[in-house]
């Protein structure tokens, strides 16, 4: 019987998309709710999108988008990338900021999802396809760092991974 493929560093990021787009999907339920702890309950979810962003973005622009630098031609749609972190970056920090939940600060957690949306599919459509396809990368192995150092940024923000 074949062993299964082992994950590799794509598949780990993969994963985090998912999780965030489901949160972010939990949010936009929230919104649409009258319970007075509603508001409580957003205000924590978008703390929590935003850290788990904030973590993603970081092990992204430490490790994976690096070594996938180092490993290809095209680098174009890495710089878009890293542009598209930044913006996400900014409306993180706004979100962070706010001291409670309001119309303007649910706008913005809307066009995060948004920017980040687009931000996955390109990184499904365009990047993890370029990276699988060198033979310069250890992608299994960089899953590994990739998840370690996640561990260490989710722990110094009292969170667990």
């Amino acid at each position: 019987m074949p062993s299964a493929k082992a994950k590799d560093a794509c598949d780990l990021l993969d994963a985090d998309h998912r999780a965030v787009k489901k949160m972010f999907k939990e949010f936009e339920e929230l919104t649409k709710s009258r319970a007075r702890s509603a508001g409580q309950k957003k205000m924590e979810l978008a703390r929590q999108i935003c850290r788990e962003l904030t973590v993603h973005a970081q092990i992204e622009e430490e490790i994976f988008y690096p070594r996938l630098r180092e490993s290809i031609k095209d680098t174009g749609m890495l710089d878009e990338a890293e542009v598209e972190h930044q913006s996400a970056k900014d409306l993180i920090a706004q979100i962070e900021a706010a001291p409670e939940i309001d119309d303007k600060t649910e706008a913005k957690v809307k066009v995060l999802g948004e920017y980040i949306d687009h931000h996955v599919k390109e990184e499904r459509n365009e990047i993890f396809p370029k990276a699988r396809a060198t033979r310069k990368l250890d992608l299994v192995g960089m899953r590994e760092e990739l998840e370690q150092r996640k561990e260490e940024l989710m722990s110094e923000m009292g969170e667990t991974a």
